[in-house]
């Protein structure tokens, strides 16, 4: 050996669901062969969190925060969902976006240990393979999240870095509602990128050209969701991040065959209905007289319109009076059928054109305030990330048309935002009913405090994966998507003046478990469900995994 002294870690230290560190007792650490290798003391869980978050809150920056709770995450599981449980207002924008966003923009650089399953369209004799070496069978997954990373939050397409998108949403899910973390899966579609920092970057670590497009991405697309539905038959897919040509043809031409689901379009178009349905408890109006207006008509903003529509049509509207209730805003102005190569998840709400002839018009365009004074929407949506777009004059025309708009400004970061509610309430001289997409303090006005709900859709797609998964839903209806709204809207109280229209994020694990219930029995009525359960509520906490040590260490 020439005195040169080797070391290996010990099995039970290495796997990070197993792994308990200081709070192994002596007998397990002798059983387990980790004799000598920890300090003497042995602790609890509990006191192991205290340490952590002390750690944790001597780190500078977020993005630093982020990059502690990374490494916590491949080392304990169970301590760092414990920890992310005991703090999740705080730690929820840390370990997700916004923060997330500044680690995905260095994640090739600081690259450090896997946590997904990478699958490259220049290699698609890979894909069963690459599922195969996790040694999962059919029954043994319940979610997987997958991203092509094209349209990552505010920050755009980021190629394989935008892998921690999936991973992230993986720990929401987790934290959130108790899906086991042994039972998901986080996958990277790479199909290129067209970041030309990315393709430039000699640390970049995916595939170092121009994102595939046209047959060749769609058959790589089918290939996944064939492979992974045989391999894994009872997974819900959860689509995250997808550029706007490509998120809305995937979800339509897939939802009847698969379990699919897409948060861009699904998750936010239901937290926005949660918003609205709270709104029309204090106007007392039915959702199928709502008037939408859309600012913004991306995966985001058609996503909601989407779901606003399905909701009139279940109220008594048919398909075609719902779409003829709703208008897109975009950058080229009001979406109408006279627009040249208008994107397919615009055109089922473009506007006649006849029907806009005469309204008037800036530099060819029909712009927002015009919209806002012809239409005289109930609900205005803002997913534009066009900062100010909501001024004084757009408000206050709002508020002539109709007594007490809905005003959801959801564009994020702060940078981004439509208008800040600081300024829409006295703008509005306090009739607006408003949730933003951001966190923000509450607003008093004319001695009325305005408390100010955060549309985020972590309030509802927890619980719709919790509901789908104990259901056994065979897919995702516009019925739970709906019933996953109504059951966040009926956790506030909107009689008070200045309620929030939803509940707040400390929450979150109660709020998801009652979210979870209302889908599972929407699953079970709209006939897709494959499990019952004689104690719905029952089979739903059942189903919660905890962050706790297990009984026997090296247990699962």
């Amino acid at each position: 050996m020439n005195g040169v002294v080797t070391s290996t870690v010990p099995a039970a230290l290495c796997d990070p669901l197993r792994n308990r560190g200081t709070a192994f007792t002596h007998a397990e650490r002798e059983r387990l062969g980790l004799t000598g290798r920890l300090p003497a003391a042995v602790e609890t869980l509990d006191q192991q969190a205290a340490r952590a978050y002390a750690q944790l809150g001597r780190q500078p920056t977020d993005l630093a925060k982020y990059l502690y709770l990374d490494a916590l995450h491949d080392r304990n599981e169970t301590l760092y969902f414990k920890l992310l449980l005991d703090h999740l207002p705080e730690l929820l924008p840390v370990v997700y976006d916004p923060t997330v966003g500044d680690a995905i923009q260095q994640w090739s650089h600081d690259y450090r240990r896997s946590r997904a399953v990478y699958l490259s369209v220049d290699r698609p004799q890979d894909v069963r393979a690459s599922f195969e070496t996790l040694g999962l069978g059919p029954d043994d997954v319940d979610l997987i999240v997958v991203s092509d990373a094209q349209q990552i939050l505010g920050i755009g397409d980021w190629g394989v870095n935008g892998t921690d998108i999936s991973v992230g949403k993986l720990a929401v899910y987790t934290a959130a509602a108790g899906l086991h973390p042994e039972r998901v899966i986080a996958v990277n579609l790479d199909v290129g990128t067209d970041n030309q920092v990315l393709l430039n970057d000699p640390m970049y670590l995916g595939n170092r050209h121009a994102r595939v497009t046209g047959t060749a991405y769609d058959d790589f697309v089918a290939l996944y969701l064939s492979t992974a539905a045989e391999l894994f038959p009872r997974a819900l897919l959860h689509f995250e991040d997808f550029g706007p040509s490509h998120a809305r043809r995937i979800l339509v031409g897939n939802a009847k065959d698969h379990r699919i689901f897409n948060d861009d379009l699904q998750g936010t178009g239901a937290i926005v209905m949660a918003s609205v349905l709270s709104g029309l408890e204090v106007t007392r109006q039915s959702v199928a007289d709502q008037r939408l207006v859309v600012f913004g008509a991306g995966t985001a903003g058609t996503g909601i319109a989407d779901q606003i529509s399905a909701a009139m049509v279940r109220a008594g509207r048919t398909p075609e009076q719902a779409a003829s209730q709703v208008w897109l805003v975009d950058k080229d102005g009001l979406v109408s059928d006279d627009m040249d190569g208008l994107p397919d998840y615009q055109s089922a709400y473009a506007r006649p054109a006849e029907e806009v002839r005469d309204w008037p018009r800036t530099d060819g365009r029909i712009d927002l305030l015009t919209a806002v004074r012809q239409v005289r929407p109930t609900i205005l949506v803002g997913t534009s990330t066009v900062h100010g777009a909501f001024t004084q004059e757009v408000v206050e025309a709002l508020c002539a048309g109709v007594e007490r708009p809905v005003l959801l400004p959801l564009s994020n970061p702060g940078s981004r935002i439509e208008v800040m509610p600081d300024q829409a309430i006295p703008w509005s001289k306090g009739k607006a009913l408003m949730a933003v997409g951001i966190p923000v303090d509450p607003v008093t006005y004319d001695g009325t405090t305005y408390t100010i709900g955060q549309a985020n859709n972590a309030l509802l797609y927890p619980g719709l994966g919790l509901g789908a998964v104990v259901a056994g839903a065979e897919h995702i209806t516009d019925g739970m998507l709906l019933a996953a709204a109504t059951a966040v809207a009926g956790q506030v109280d909107v009689s008070e003046p200045g309620a929030s229209l939803l509940p707040p994020v400390r929450n979150l694990r109660a709020s998801s478990a009652v979210v979870a219930v209302a889908v599972a029995e929407a699953a079970a009525g709209d006939g897709v469900a494959t499990r019952t359960h004689g104690n719905l509520v029952q089979a739903v906490q059942d189903a919660m995994w905890q962050p706790a040590y297990a009984e026997r260490a090296g247990d699962r």
